[in-house]
């Protein structure tokens, strides 16, 4: 019988806002049977069904792969034993991978594959190995020790002669090395910037003015500058009114700065508490630091052993290398505190007979007065300042001397050393420069 016309008409209304649904409404059976296979869904069997299927009933799938997979480790054997190894493919685990790849009831119809091995060794899956294996298993390279691996160490460019000629012409095609100059003076380079744990203070001294202690001083504190990490410090501890920052600057240039000596210093240590609030008491020749002497001939001889101990110990906070220009003498107020806190010494003398015998006098003192050690390792340098007649002879003086010390350097004559004015590196001859990084040498590996 047909349905009224306004039924129809509200069915109409519905079905135009949700027409698919109203189609699986109108599919289905009073009984909640479906009418159309494509509207209906798979029955769900759960993981845990204890229930077997009946003989003649068609075998249903399950729904879900993690449920088949809880079914498959469900069925395993559960072995509690030491931890697993890995161990050769058997056909027991090449039967469990097939029933680990199929669904569990399709699973449980194949029998276990026979196997040779005890029934109490549990049998592993195949574990392939990865990268982060063999990485492990691999011994580590040293890096620290060996840092040559994996480059090769470059050749040294030789600088001059007839390798540097050759380097150049060929565009560093040709590379015959350094020869063995230029490899003892990087040698002296590397002895000069050894890195140091502590501050050390050398001290220059000589019983005779006038035979190139203050000159010394100023060429090795520049070129402990230009070769060390850290900039050294030299000290202006001379009584007789010392002229260490003219011979590092030049006369002109000091007069202009700030004249500011070792006596200001003093009168306002205890303010000091920074390196920047010490650099205004101190001149700069390039990377050398300097404090000048006293030139008021008046308070000149009044610094003591102690005030020379706390400038000593204000420096050392902030220097790992200092020079102290001593001055003449041995037995002037500020000497006791200089040698005390001295770790080596370079004791200045010259070619003349009389500073060769100076010399001697000196080492001889500090041996008889408590500095033995100081008098056993200190570094005698001869200055040919004065030129002396060929009438002296200068092997004598130095075989005579450096029986009686740890090393003997001369410097030859230098027109840039003689005059007693500015003292600067670019001037000097080259074997004066040698003279004074061996001397920087020596002083450095004084320090231990």
């Amino acid at each position: 019988m047909p349905e009224p016309t306004d039924q129809n008409a509200r069915a109409h209304a519905e079905d135009a806002g949700e027409p698919q649904r109203r189609r699986r409404r109108d599919l289905r059976r009073a009984n909640g049977e479906l009418t159309d296979a494509r509207t209906g869904t798979m029955p769900a069997v759960t993981a845990n069904s204890s229930s077997q299927p009946q003989p003649g009933t068609p075998l249903t799938r399950r729904t879900s792969w993690a449920e088949a997979a809880a079914a498959a480790d469900a069925a395993k054997p559960v072995v509690h034993g030491p931890a697993p190894t890995r161990a050769p493919v058997s056909a027991q685990s090449a039967a469990e991978d097939t029933l680990t790849s199929v669904p569990h009831a399709a699973a449980a119809e194949v029998p276990p594959a026979p196997s040779a091995a005890p029934s109490q060794t549990p049998a592993f899956r195949r574990s392939r190995p990865n990268v982060a294996d063999a990485i492990a298993e691999s011994p580590m390279p040293d890096f620290i020790s060996s840092p040559g691996l994996f480059v090769k160490a470059q050749k040294p460019r030789p600088v001059g002669g007839i390798r540097g000629a050759i380097y150049s012409i060929t565009g560093g095609a040709w590379n015959l090395g350094p020869n063995s100059k230029q490899r003892q003076e990087e040698e002296l380079g590397r002895r000069i910037s050894r890195q140091l744990q502590g501050s050390y203070n050398t001290a220059i001294l000589s019983l005779k003015g006038g035979i190139g202690k203050t000159s010394t001083t100023v060429g090795v504190g520049l070129t402990l500058a230009e070769y060390r990490g850290d900039a050294p410090c030299a000290i202006d501890a001379n009584p007789d009114s010392g002229d260490l920052v003219e011979r590092a600057l030049g006369e002109g240039i000091y007069q202009q700065s700030s004249p500011r000596t070792i006596t200001d210093l003093l009168e306002n240590i205890e303010s000091i508490d920074s390196l920047t609030a010490l650099s205004r008491y101190m001149h700069h020749a390039g990377r050398l630091h300097l404090i000048a002497g006293e030139q008021d001939p008046e308070v000149s001889d009044s610094l003591t052993a102690e005030e020379y101990l706390r400038i000593r110990k204000l420096i050392s906070a902030y220097y790992s290398v200092a020079l102290t220009d001593c001055g003449t003498g041995v037995t002037h107020n500020a000497m006791r505190g200089i040698l005390q806190s001295a770790d080596n010494l370079v004791i200045a003398a010259g070619y003349a007979v009389s500073g060769a015998k100076r010399a001697r006098s000196t080492l001889q003192w500090l041996a008889s007065h408590g500095y033995e050690d100081l008098a056993r390792n200190a570094i005698v340098v001869i200055t040919d300042k004065d030129e002396v007649s060929s009438r002296v002879d200068k092997d004598a003086i130095e075989e005579h001397l450096a029986g009686i010390c740890r090393e003997l350097i001369a410097v030859p004559h230098d027109r840039g050393v003689a005059d007693g004015d500015l003292v600067t590196l670019d001037v000097l001859r080259p074997d004066t420069r040698r003279a004074y990084k061996e001397i920087a040498a020596a002083i450095v590996d004084g320090y231990r």
